[in-house]
């Protein structure tokens, strides 16, 4: 055909037309009939078998062929061309309105290599189409689907629910939510979620359907919903006084432990802002300056020691752990606080010195008042005046109660030895 308006004509109208050499090679077809190549190229290779011998029709004149559900009058040779030896064919669908073979053309078009798998079936429950994604759910391709019944590829039941589902979207003529279970490739069970809808093709009204495989989405929140419970079950019953914090450091989600070490209730703990449970001390802007560094993801963990300062106004030393949460590369978005080594709760004393921990720590090894002067280069009356400060500012009567207060009040690191102050930053500083 050299009439370039009659091609354009025929491509909006339910058709098809081809021309073929002797040896019954395509040289050129179009027409509205058939929305993608793969169909033209079946409805082909069905009248090739239907005409072999090539040039000889089943019976005189036009005759009626069936295809994919559809019924055409197919004219054979329509007419020849000697020069080149070419023969054309002409197939009218009948009785289908011009606009029908195009109807779902577009929605074919769109999903035909998306990972969404789709499909449209006929009332009868045979496939008319379907995508690659959706002929993958059944190991195979979409060629081996269309013209098959449901029954070909799904079990007696399965079948039958799909069946009765498609005739309630036709009675109902609106989509259906739905979700198909399957075996995927490597026999694991599969899941994907979609729609059914009705939809016009070839002036009936059939099913179709679009899925989107979430087998991986739900493994991993079944994943996630585990770690959640863990982590609530090691929140709740390890006794650990823990909080998760916000990155401005507001308490999203506290423990039992950690609400009773601050005398509050949980709900009265969360969405406290976490430096108001930390009693004010030189350290603090080095904490602070830490959990920029968490925040900033510069850095994973930070283990510190710190007071902590409860609602009845008594403090505690402990260690603290904090811990990023998330996996954002530029800024962490919580950080959960575990607290150990607690002290005990004491009403709140002036800083000691330096010099005050270092003699302490030595009177916790078992040094008397002249191997304390002698180490640090004192005078006795110096060391005799500063052990009587520390008794008065510890409320320690004797030489055994001072050190067991520096203990008990985390002024003395509790795994360590020698003797050493709880707040060095390093495990040999002795201050």
């Amino acid at each position: 055909m050299d009439d370039s308006s009659l091609k354009a004509l025929l491509e909006h109208l339910p058709v098809f037309w081809w021309e073929v050499d002797e040896p019954w090679q395509v040289r050129e077809r179009g027409g509205g009939a058939f929305p993608d190549p793969d169909t033209a190229r079946r409805f082909l290779e069905r009248m090739r078998q239907e005409l072999a011998p090539p040039g000889h029709p089943p019976q005189e004149g036009p005759w009626q062929a069936s295809f994919d559900g559809r019924t055409f009058d197919v004219s054979w040779p329509l007419e020849e061309d000697g020069g080149h030896g070419r023969v054309r064919g002409l197939a009218v669908e009948v009785d289908a309105r011009p606009e029908a073979p195009r109807r779902y053309a577009a929605f074919a078009g769109l999903v035909d290599l998306a990972p969404a798998a789709a499909f449209i079936r006929d009332r009868e429950g045979r496939y008319l189409w379907a995508n690659h994604a959706y002929a993958h759910l059944y190991h195979t391709v979409p060629e081996d689907l269309v013209g098959k019944y449901i029954e070909h590829f799904d079990a007696p039941a399965e079948a039958d629910r799909f069946r009765a589902l498609d005739q309630e979207i036709l009675t109902r003529g609106a989509p259906v939510r739905h979700t198909l279970r399957y075996r995927r490739p490597d026999g694991s069970p599969g899941h994907a979620v979609g729609h059914r809808f009705p939809v016009r093709e070839n002036a009936r009204t059939c099913v179709a359907g679009i899925y989107v495989d979430v087998t991986d989405h739900l493994s991993a929140t079944v994943r996630r919903q585990e770690a959640e419970e863990n982590l609530r079950a090691l929140r709740d019953h390890s006794g650990l006084p823990c909080a998760l914090l916000s990155a401005n450091g507001r308490v999203v989600e506290a423990s039992a432990a950690a609400a009773e070490l601050f005398h509050l209730s949980p709900s009265d703990l969360v969405g406290r802002r976490a430096h108001t449970l930390l009693a004010p001390e030189p350290d603090l802007d080095r904490l602070h300056r830490r959990w920029n560094g968490l925040i900033a993801r510069r850095t994973r963990r930070v283990e510190t020691s710190t007071v902590l300062v409860d609602a009845r106004g008594f403090q505690r030393r402990a260690q603290l752990h904090l811990t990023t949460v998330g996996h954002s590369a530029t800024r962490a978005r919580h950080v959960w606080a575990v607290v150990t080594h607690q002290s005990l709760a004491h009403d709140a004393h002036p800083a000691l010195t330096a010099a005050q921990i270092r003699i302490l720590s030595l009177l916790a090894e078992g040094s008397s008042n002249g191997d304390i002067a002698t180490s640090l280069k004192l005078s006795r009356q110096t060391v005799d005046y500063h052990l009587s400060r520390l008794r008065e500012l510890l409320g320690a009567a004797t030489r055994p109660a001072l050190v067991a207060r520096a203990y008990v009040l985390g002024i003395l690191a509790p795994r360590a030895w020698p003797p050493r102050s709880a707040t060095a930053a390093h495990p040999l500083s002795t201050v």
